[in-house]
């Protein structure tokens, strides 16, 4: 069994930077984009076969990928189908994993639902904001999903999650913490809202991020989770002296130094010697072992 003849759209040899954030990575071995739910599990079912490893790609927002690449199969999610369900008060998302957040927002202007205002100028996709638990201005998907249909690897079931089977923390899910389950699309519980009153939020979520955050520069957004208590890890950061330091084309953004940005040109190893650095900086001066939000493949 060969990959190209059983899913004849697979490319050899694709550089993975292009579809990042962080505009960073290697080579894939492999590259399959999945159009649909049954193209997914299809691509997935097949490199079990074939015993070679997978990746699935969303929006690759949140992703730092190796100089080296992955060699094995990257499947690009694109299912990004929407479906609305409105009954009295509550209106019903129905989203493949693939979908980008921004279109979801784009959608609960049009249809006047509120719930989803934070996730304005996100990049990223369902299915990801789902596995990181992904969330802006007091608000993440956690609060706005209901049901998440889910491919059991292992088993090659498809399941429905309810949110409590999610197991939502900060910047956490089950998905996160057990990789035996593939997100295939999810339905999320908004509210009929003003369409004005969503439109002026939105714009002011926007405004704080375009001053607060380096929206110039290509980044994976957030580099490490805020702990629990006491300052936030930008500021820590800023107070070990490394706001602006680089290492290759990889700076700490003079901007917000929760952020590593690509300068261009920037490679994986300098951004890793970078977040060694903050980690080691950070511990020394406040006994904090810093956690990525990021995930390095």
């Amino acid at each position: 069994m060969n990959i190209i003849k059983e899913l004849p759209t697979t490319k050899k040899d694709v550089s993975l930077a292009q579809y990042t954030t962080f505009k960073i990575g290697g080579r894939a071995k492999y590259f399959f984009v999945a159009e649909t739910k049954e193209d997914l599990i299809k691509a997935i079912s097949l490199a079990k076969k074939l015993k070679l490893k997978f990746f699935i790609l969303g929006g690759g927002s949140n992703l730092l990928v190796s100089d080296k690449g992955y060699n094995g199969l990257v499947i690009k999610t694109k299912n990004s189908h929407i479906e609305i369900k409105k009954k009295g008060m509550a209106i019903n998302f129905i989203c493949g994993a693939g979908t980008p957040l921004a279109s979801i927002v784009l959608q609960s202007i049009e249809n006047s639902a509120k719930g989803l205002e934070w996730a304005a100028g996100i990049p990223g996709t369902v299915g990801g904001a789902i596995f990181g638990n992904t969330g802006a201005f007091s608000g993440s998907m956690s609060n706005d999903i209901e049901e998440v249909e889910v491919l059991d690897v292992r088993k090659m079931t498809v399941k429905k999650f309810k949110n409590k089977d999610c197991r939502f923390e900060y910047r956490k899910s089950v998905f996160k913490q057990k990789k035996d389950f593939v997100i295939l699309s999810a339905r999320l519980k908004l509210e009929k809202g003003k369409k004005e009153k969503i439109k002026e939020i939105i714009k002011e979520h926007l405004e704080k991020r375009k001053k607060f955050q380096p929206l110039h520069y290509p980044s994976a957004g957030s580099v490490f989770v805020n702990p629990k208590t006491g300052l936030k890890t930008g500021e820590m950061i800023e107070k070990c002296g490394l706001k602006g330091k680089r290492i290759g084309k990889a700076q700490v953004s003079e901007k917000h130094a929760n952020f590593i940005v690509n300068l261009g040109g920037a490679k994986a190893k300098d951004v890793k010697k970078l977040i060694i650095l903050i980690k080691k900086r950070v511990k020394n001066k406040f006994g904090i072992i810093l956690k990525e939000e990021i995930i390095s493949v």
